[in-house]
Parts: C-alpha cells; structure tokens; sequence
C-alpha cells in the first residue's frame, strides 16, 4: 500500500465564487519550490473562470503561500471582436531540457461575464514561470491551424529527453449553436517542440474517439517500463489504451477492474502516478456512498494498474481524498521524485440538479471549498 499524507492548504470561500482546476508544479531543489495553480469560478454560472492564482512552498509543504493572483499575465483580454477572452484547465509542469516551469491550458471566452454566444472556440495556451520573480509571462495560444478547436487543458504531459513535449489534447467540429461543449470529441496526442520561451506543434498521432456520447475527451499519458499509456474521458465511462511511441495507440477499452467489473468511472477526468516499479491510477467512480456528489465525483480513489491487462488492482484500492459533498474530478497531479508524488484538489461547491448552483448542498455534508495536497509515497 502507499503512504498518504493529505494536507488542506487553504479552506472556506465568499460563496460567490470557488477555487477549482488546483495543480501543481514542481521546481527541482532540495527542498523543491512546489507551486500550486487554480482558477477562481463563479458560483452562478457553469464554468465561468476567471484570472489564475498561484501559491507556493519552498520548504517542501510546511507552509505555503497566501493565493497571489496573476490578472494581467494569466487573466482575461479583450479581443477585436470584443469579447474577453481567458486561460483555463491549467495544469503547470516542470520542462528539464530547457529548466523552466511551463503551464498548458485552455482558452475560455465570455461575453457580459458569461459564455462568448456563436460556435463554441477553443485554443491550447502555455506561459513560462519565474520563479525568482514569482511571475508568469503573458499567456499565448499555440499555433495549430489544421483544427478549428484544439484544447490543450486538464492533460498530463510527457516530456522526452530531447526536450520534445507529447502533449494529450482534444480536437473537435465547433457546434453552429451555442450549448454543447464538444460535438464529436478526438483524443490526441500532439508532439510539440518548446525552446523554453515558444511551444510549437510538430504532430499529432492516431485520432482516438467512439461514437457515443461525447467522443473522447481530455486524455492524459503516462510512460512507465518503455511503454505509453493514455486514459480517456467518456460521458459514459473512462477509457484506456497504450501504444510503444506515445503517438500511436490501441484501440481505447473501458476501464475495468482486474475481476472485470466496471470501475464506474464516468464523465470525469482520470489521471497517471509513476512509482519505480508501480504505475496507478487516480479516479472517481460509483459505487462509493456517493451517489449525493455530482457524477460521482468523490472520493478521489488512487489504485495499482495491471500494465498488461490495462486494468485496476481492486485490492490495491486507497482513498486519496475523502468525499465530503463537493466534487474532486479535476485535479492534478506532479512528481516530486521517483518516490513520492503530489495530487491538488480543491472542492467544487455547485452541486447537480434541481438547482446547481445551490452551494449549500456541499456544505452540508461538510465541504468548505477546501484545497488538497496529497502526498504519496512508496511504502517501501
């Protein structure tokens, strides 16, 4: 089993909006500088976002920083055809070849404080992080023309020695009308090249989708003894496959456990934790007590992954986070070392219908929009 040691690093909020999107990224050193993103959103509305904050620790979690918030380099711009136009699902992650903290997300757009009318428009954007100045640069939009929607957030990334970054995005048709998010979602992973300053495409490799539901959305990768493995988001359940490149995949399975029952992992996000001889799984799913959470989406489970039959150790099952009302789906997570690996959370107070935006709901069951670290660690 691991070793789990869960940190609340802030907690409590004005209900009017909430921390979401927590995750983290590390600067290595001894102690590492461990720096935490998060976007605050407004309470009465579906995902409406706003400037990323940051906090940080340099002595390994003790203490962490206050929320600094970064409006002018990672906030809202006005564009020509006058709409505000944001970051979101950040996710901040260490380039060793260059030696600079490089973030990746999403574009968000808004017209009057609410979602932009017309096809729905999305672009992957990055910044560079200064730690010595506790800046970011001004977010920019990578260049990939071929695709009308190229979204680039909430995905865990892979780095190569040659400094190459295998970054998992979705693509898809924008919607004539506004409402659905996606219409018929690919999975990809794009291979892009970053000189420390500028992320570039370069390529992109199998189009993975299904024909149900959404498609498949938001992957995340991981590479553990040689191989590549990528999880997938399904309305209707989540998916994985593997490939020996980190472009070119198996057809994507639903995930299951290793007795061949469902995971019960649905319309969420799943992602990867590499230890040196284990690679696992963190997730939600049903079947928990929890049918009062949103889509399930509490506790946040981390189990073993069997890398040959691509399923979950059921008896390796731990709990991670606890469920307290609140929804845990989008987090991040960030290697500290080949032992110990870091996950941030923070609890999303709108809770399902009738009323989605009644933040009481959570409360109830004693969420306080709280924001997690939790520290994994082989149990040698």
């Amino acid at each position: 089993m691991l070793d789990i040691e869960l940190q609340t690093v802030s907690s409590g909020y004005d209900r009017k909006t909430c921390w979401v999107h927590a995750r983290l990224g590390v600067i290595p050193g001894n102690p590492p500088i461990v720096v935490i993103t998060m976007s605050k959103m407004r309470l009465t509305g579906s995902d409406v976002f706003y400037s990323l904050y940051e906090m940080r620790t340099d002595d390994g979690g003790s203490t962490w920083t206050s929320p600094v918030e970064h409006a002018d380099t990672l906030g809202r711009r006005r564009t020509e055809d006058g709409v505000d136009e944001g970051v979101a699902n950040w996710w901040p992650a260490w380039h060793a070849k260059t030696g600079v903290l490089l973030g990746t997300g999403d574009t968000a757009r808004y017209v009057k404080d609410d979602h932009a009318p017309g096809p729905m428009r999305c672009w992957a954007t990055y910044s560079v992080y200064h730690p010595d100045t506790r800046t970011w640069m001004p977010w920019k939009k990578m260049d990939v023309e071929k695709f009308p929607i190229f979204c680039g957030g909430s995905q865990q990334r892979v780095d190569l020695p040659n400094g190459d970054i295998l970054l998992p995005c979705t693509y898809s048709i924008p919607e004539t009308a506004r409402g659905a998010f996606y219409s018929q979602s690919v999975g990809i992973v794009a291979r892009c090249a970053f000189d420390g300053e500028t992320l570039r495409y370069l390529e992109h490799g199998d189009e993975l989708t299904i024909t149900t539901g959404r498609g498949l959305m938001e992957p995340s990768l991981a590479h553990f003894q040689g191989r590549f493995f990528l999880t997938l988001r399904n309305d209707d359940y989540g998916y994985v496959t593997s490939g020996t490149d980190g472009l070119h995949f198996d057809e994507p399975r639903v995930w299951a456990f290793d007795d061949g029952s469902d995971l019960g992992n649905y319309n969420t996000q799943q992602h990867w934790v590499t230890m040196p001889d284990a690679l696992y799984l963190v997730y939600t799913r049903r079947g928990a007590n929890n049918d009062h959470v949103l889509r399930h989406r509490a506790p946040l489970f981390i189990a073993q992954v069997d890398t040959d039959r691509l399923r979950v150790i059921r008896d390796t099952e731990q709990i991670l986070v606890p469920e307290r009302g609140a929804r845990l789906g989008n987090f991040g997570v960030t290697r500290i070392n080949e032992n110990e690996s870091w996950v941030a959370v923070a609890e999303w107070m709108q809770t399902g219908p009738p009323d989605p935006y009644d933040f009481t709901v959570c409360e109830r069951y004693g969420s306080d929009n709280s924001v997690f670290v939790a520290k994994i660690r082989c149990n040698k």
